[in-house]
């Protein structure tokens, strides 16, 4: 347990930073289910609409910091390939 002030306060800085990057991520995770039930439906308008969706979310949890900017263009790049080959396949 801390006995100091600062690291007391350390601890509850840290708590409330813990549930508000759960929140995004839980967030993040939410939007990524529902483009990809979009494109398992095989509804490539659907699925384009919920791909700008979840794209717009992983950048702005990427800008808050909870994950690095290489798993946010990572994340992108594989869902723009789920929605690619959706597109060849309905084309």
């Amino acid at each position: 347990m801390a006995h100091t002030l600062s690291a007391k306060k350390r601890i509850r800085q840290n708590e409330k930073r813990r549930l508000r990057n759960k929140s995004y991520k839980s967030m993040m995770k939410t939007f990524t289910k529902k483009f990809l039930a979009a494109v398992e439906a095989g509804d490539y308008e659907e699925a384009e609409k919920r791909f700008n969706e979840v794209v717009k979310v992983i950048y702005k949890v990427k800008s808050k910091g909870v994950i690095h900017k290489n798993q946010a263009a990572r994340r992108v790049s594989r869902l723009a390939k789920r929605l690619q080959s959706l597109k060849d396949s309905v084309a």
